[in-house]
């Protein structure tokens, strides 16, 4: 029987609408299968140009309802009643941790994917991350190198904008880069103090997916640093700003939404996936859609869900899961708030307008030699610097004429390092279908078994010491560190569980984001990572998208799947 599509796409995050754009593009008739309602560009984006008065609860939202709804979203440093629309409700979507560790899942399930949510900072990875878990023998050897993967990061970029300043750094790549928002001036006096006392460390500012050039159709950036609303100008990249108009032109994309896939079919005579099985949520219907090849872009955690849901007699264990490894070495990166410190003599300075990125120091530890400082791999900091308004003074006693007239103008500054530590993939940290759970549509809640290790505590510890020790080489004041990792999905940046490897027998994924087992099947989301490293990935895996979606148009059109 002939396919209803080439492919099918599961989710319209990044990673979904990147993977429609490039395989229509490539002439493909492709269904994108979203399990959450339609947000149109622009029309969807309800609360937008609203101000805190204009909302029930002045944008902090109904506290009450948000415990019951929302307990874990509620959590995300992005959600208010600005944005609650753009993320999933826990009532109706549980899952399940063991008591020994909490995860904080942060999800948005609608079109867009948290492409409409997410931080937008785009770093290249190098072969410092890519070469890691060979060099240490912690994990299994990515397939890929740095190299393989620069043109994709390439087309990515042209296509996506990024501004960012070059630096010509080995462990962070430059890229092709949009100009680079501007540092405010306590943070070139901190980039220049550090440069010159640590010649090897480097500030500057984020990489960010906010266009500072208009392109296409997309407007530059309005500095207004509400991006999680969602932006009409398009000026930041999202699925419904970028990548799915792109798709669309062609004619050859299929959205469907409100769709739930619950698996994906399988022939063992074959050995090949012939289709997706999802649920109507709107109307209740058990559907099924069939192609000749499928990607799983659900977001890392949900896309292990699927495979796991996905055992049948020919695969009891999941879906691709000959190897046994599905659903472990799950990672997110360990963070912490490392330092704070007043930065006196700039009182006089001040900025207009709120700028949608701040600043980056990439990893310094353990490049060419290890440091010797109880772990293997690196940290990065992000964060900024910041001057206090008029809100300082909502904490502070003080009543009459000088008292208004002194929140009438800026106060001090602080500058602010939060650590992003690289997380080891260790076997214990793994996602489990839960038997005793259940969402509201009836499926196997998702467990998830994860705890940060000592490398992770040992390298939030140096990071701790060594922002203490820049910021107070610079002049500032440090007035608080720390050194403990917030719970897993702190940063945001789960991944992993289907990870790439060369040998089977270790790794789900081959170098082409593929299925060992099932020719067909692409996994082009965070769960095909074998590391983490310290940056953050998603600029990694739209490359990787991008990279998969060439290899599997073609080996269709060469009859090879």
């Amino acid at each position: 029987m002939m396919a209803e599509f080439d492919a099918i796409v599961v989710g319209s995050g990044i990673t979904g609408g990147f993977a429609a754009k490039e395989l229509t593009e490539a002439g493909l008739k492709v269904l994108m299968i979203e399990r959450g309602p339609k947000i149109e560009h622009g029309a969807g984006y309800v609360t937008e140009t609203l101000a805190p008065w204009d909302l029930p609860f002045r944008g902090l939202g109904d506290a009450e309802r948000y415990e019951h709804v929302y307990p874990v979203q509620m959590k995300n440093r992005h959600f208010t009643e600005f944005t609650q629309n753009h993320f999933c409700r826990d009532d109706e979507n549980p899952y399940t941790t063991p008591a020994a560790g909490e995860f904080t899942w942060f999800r948005s399930y609608n079109l867009g994917g948290r492409s409409l949510t997410w931080g937008r900072q785009c770093y290249r990875w190098s072969d410092y991350d890519f070469g890691a878990n060979k060099r240490d023998g912690i994990g299994t050897d990515w397939p890929i190198r740095y190299a393989e993967l620069a043109p994709w990061y390439d087309r990515v970029e042209e296509f996506v904008g990024v501004s960012g300043a070059a630096e010509g750094l080995p462990q962070l790549p430059d890229g092709r880069f949009q100009p680079p928002m501007a540092l405010n001036v306590v943070e070139q006096h901190v980039r220049d103090g550090i440069s010159k006392r640590w010649p090897d460390r480097r500030l500057t500012i984020g990489r960010t997916a906010n266009l500072t050039v208009a392109k296409d159709e997309r407007s530059a950036c309005q500095n207004r640093n509400i991006c999680a609303r969602g932006c009409s100008y398009g000026a930041y990249f999202s699925t419904q700003s970028a990548s799915l108009p792109a798709a669309m032109k062609t004619g050859l994309l299929t959205v469907v939404t409100d769709s739930v896939v619950e698996a994906v079919d399988y022939d063992p005579a074959t050995r090949r996936a012939t289709g997706v099985r999802y649920l109507d949520t709107a109307t209740k219907q058990h559907k099924r859609a069939t192609a000749r090849v499928i990607f799983l872009n659900a977001g890392a955690f949900n896309t292990n869900h699927i495979l796991l849901r996905s055992h049948s007699e020919a695969m009891p264990f999941g879906l691709a899961n000959s190897s046994g490894v599905l659903g472990t070495h799950i990672m997110d990166h360990a963070t912490s708030l490392s330092a704070i410190a007043i930065m006196p003599g700039f009182e006089k300075h001040t900025t207009f307008g709120n700028r949608p990125t701040g600043i980056v120091i990439p990893r310094f530890r353990n490049l060419d030699v290890l440091d010797g400082n109880g772990f293997t791999r690196g940290y990065s900091f992000q964060g900024g610097a910041v001057q206090s308004t008029w809100t300082q003074g909502k904490r502070e006693a003080g009543i009459g004429h000088d008292f208004k007239a002194q929140l009438r103008t800026p106060g001090e500054w602080k500058a602010i390092f939060v650590t992003f530590a690289e997380s080891m993939p260790r076997a214990t940290n793994r996602l489990t279908l839960d038997p005793a759970k259940t969402d509201a549509n009836g499926a196997p809640a998702l467990k998830i078994a994860f705890e940060h290790g000592k490398e992770e505590h040992a390298a939030l510890a140096d990071a701790k010491a060594e922002a203490a020790t820049m910021l107070s080489a610079v002049g500032g004041h440090v007035v608080m560190g720390m050194d403990q990792p917030g719970p897993g999905g702190s940063a945001i940046h789960e991944m992993g569980g289907a990870r790439m490897g060369f040998d089977p027998a270790t790794s789900v994924l081959d170098r082409w984001s593929r299925a060992h087992d099932v020719a067909n099947l692409f996994v082009t989301d965070g769960a095909q990572m074998s590391s983490s490293a310290c940056q953050n990935p998603s600029l990694t895996y739209l490359a990787l998208t991008a990279r998969a979606c060439d290899a599997a148009v073609s080996m269709l059109r060469a009859g090879k799947i």
